[in-house]
């Protein structure tokens, strides 16, 4: 059906204008800030450095998970180790144990409220771990921290860092938990003003967190930060730290060589040259996909997801800032065919962009072929369709003069921001873990994804508005629903904001055991929504690189940690 009212679209702006003047829409991007530090990276000097601490972490690795086994007898003990490993960046390696850990844990705090823990950091803290595991423990149990008029008991106040764990805590809520909507304001109001009063550590955490929750934050760059913050605790266990930093700094080197090999493909793609509108933001997509997925057993997963995310951001600046409409047109129709013999039909500059699409999915082919796992490919050649049919559907609404309807305007907009083409992606270098059937629920639209969608496409129409309207760009969420309903920009952002933060108690429900697919599916689609509240909380750090992403990326991928 789409295709024929393409054509009729072509044929209408072909007969009106027979020969049009091209006047083409440039959105001046700034060029990449990042220069040649990553294609020259030099590696030579990294290898016998790397033999060692490999050797270093296998050793603390049993040294720690020792600690861990032996410390199931002591829940407090246990419950802080869980959590230190997995805030340092290290729990990918002890999987196995910390499901164990977790499984016991559940069986004595979701049956008896609070005997054994009647402390509001660890109740809090097990409370969090639990939820975040996929156990759908009882938010009941705070009950207990309230007194006979029903408010939070005046004693937590003085207890900082329980109160740090609580609040912690009110972001793993979902729909309907009015005692931590409550402990999450509770909470905030009391930690905004000891965090003047407390020393460092603490302090530091305190900023931290309430600038993002462990619930919105990248773990890389989490595991950096908290790394700096144990060391300075009395009570850290020194194999953990030191384990942490060198796997830290490890991986780094890997991300590094990943880097490097990408910037060579993008440099002989040499687009700069040949499609000069388009932005290079090269290294920021590779951050963005280190967010996605960090563990070295994924590298095959981002060096794709990374090259594919590249092209997006690129067939995104050919229907919004380049092609004309009727170039669109028929560009749409060639990536909806998706064959190599479309090619003729498209200008040169198109052209250019279509074979190395073909060629990237090429690669797929032979790398998914290599694994045995072909049948993962048409699913990512669907949704670079569905992606160009959102792109080109927003292209008309502009051609058109149009501001659409909510109702018209989101079920395109929340496709075309890409969540669901990253989330299939990111799936197909994840080996073992995903299985034809995660495939083929992502096509269902499921609950968490088209959440992670909405709230993309808020946070990035709310910071990003009053640019792309100064470049000539298709009405944003924010400009239909001020016209739909009347309201001010002020008024929209303020309802917005609010559904943002529904749509992550439906992302946390979605985690909640039976999960229709398994948690290392889901937990791409959180990592995504987590990079999205980095880059897009307050500005689009994304189109225009200032602070955040410069920090963010050297922090990654440049600095290693001092051993």
């Amino acid at each position: 059906m789409e295709d024929i009212s393409l054509i009729q679209v072509s044929a209408e702006a072909q007969s009106q204008n027979p020969k049009p003047e091209v006047a083409r829409r440039t959105a001046n991007f700034h060029p990449s800030i990042w220069g040649d530090q990553f294609i020259n990276y030099d590696d030579s000097q990294d290898i016998i450095t790397q033999a060692h601490s490999q050797q270093q972490v296998d050793e603390l690795k049993k040294i720690v998970r020792e600690v861990l086994i032996t410390s199931a007898t002591d829940f407090s003990l246990q419950l802080k180790l869980v959590d230190a490993i997995q805030r340092l960046g290290v729990a990918y390696h002890f999987e196995r144990e910390i499901e164990k850990a977790l499984e016991r844990m559940h069986a004595t705090f979701d049956g008896d409220h609070g005997n054994d823990h009647v402390d509001i950091y660890n109740v809090a803290l097990g409370f969090r771990l639990l939820r975040q595991h996929g156990y759908n423990v009882s938010c009941a149990i705070f009950t207990n921290f309230k007194d006979k008029s029903s408010s939070f008991k005046e004693s937590l106040i003085d207890d900082v860092s329980g109160m740090l764990s609580f609040y912690e805590a009110t972001h793993l809520r979902v729909h309907g938990e009015d005692i931590l909507e409550e402990a999450l304001v509770f909470t905030t109001t009391h930690l905004e003003s000891a965090a003047t009063g407390v020393s460092n550590p603490l302090a530091t955490q305190i900023t931290q967190a309430l600038e993002r929750p462990l619930r919105k934050s990248l773990e890389r760059l989490s595991a950096r930060r908290y790394i700096s913050i144990y060391q300075e605790q009395a009570s850290h266990n020194v194999s953990l730290l030191k384990l942490a930093k060198l796997d830290f700094n490890l991986v780094q080197l890997l991300h590094k060589k990943e880097l490097q090999e990408i910037t060579r493909w993008w440099r002989a793609l040499d687009f700069e040259r040949k499609l000069p509108f388009s932005k290079d933001r090269m290294v920021e997509l590779y951050f963005w996909i280190v967010g996605v997925y960090f563990e070295p057993q994924y590298s095959v997963g981002r060096k794709i997801m990374t090259k594919a995310s590249v092209l997006l951001t690129i067939l995104d600046d050919i229907y919004d800032a380049f092609g004309t409409f009727e170039e669109l047109v028929v560009f749409t129709e060639a990536i909806d065919r998706w064959d190599v013999n479309c090619i003729d039909e498209l200008p040169e500059y198109m052209q250019t962009f279509y074979r190395a699409l073909l060629n990237l999915y090429n690669d797929i082919e032979a790398e998914m072929a290599k694994e045995g796992r072909s049948y993962r490919v048409p699913y990512a050649i669907q949704a670079m369709k569905d992606q160009a049919r959102s792109y080109f559907n927003e292209a008309r609404w502009l051609h058109e003069g149009r501001v659409p309807s909510m109702e018209e305007y989101m079920p395109v907009a929340t496709v075309s921001i890409g969540y669901t083409f990253l989330t299939t992606i990111s799936l197909l270098g994840m080996g073992d873990v995903v299985t034809k059937e995660a495939f083929e629920w992502l096509f269902t639209d499921p609950k968490i994804v088209r959440a992670a969608n909405t709230i993309f496409r808020l946070m990035n129409d709310i910071v990003s508005t009053n640019f792309e309207k100064e470049r000539g760009h298709a009405a944003s969420s924010v400009d239909c629903y001020m016209k739909q309903y009347g309201v001010s920009e002020q008024e929209t952002v303020g309802v917005f904001k609010k559904q943002i933060t529904d749509l992550w108690k439906d992302i946390n429900a979605e985690f909640f055991r039976p999960t229709s697919v398994s948690m290392h599916v889901l937990m791409r689609v959180l990592n995504l929504t987590r990079v999205v509240d980095l880059l897009y909380k307050k500005e689009d750090g994304f189109t225009h690189v200032g602070k955040v992403m410069k920090d963010s990326v050297a922090s990654i991928c440049i600095d290693p940690l001092p051993l």
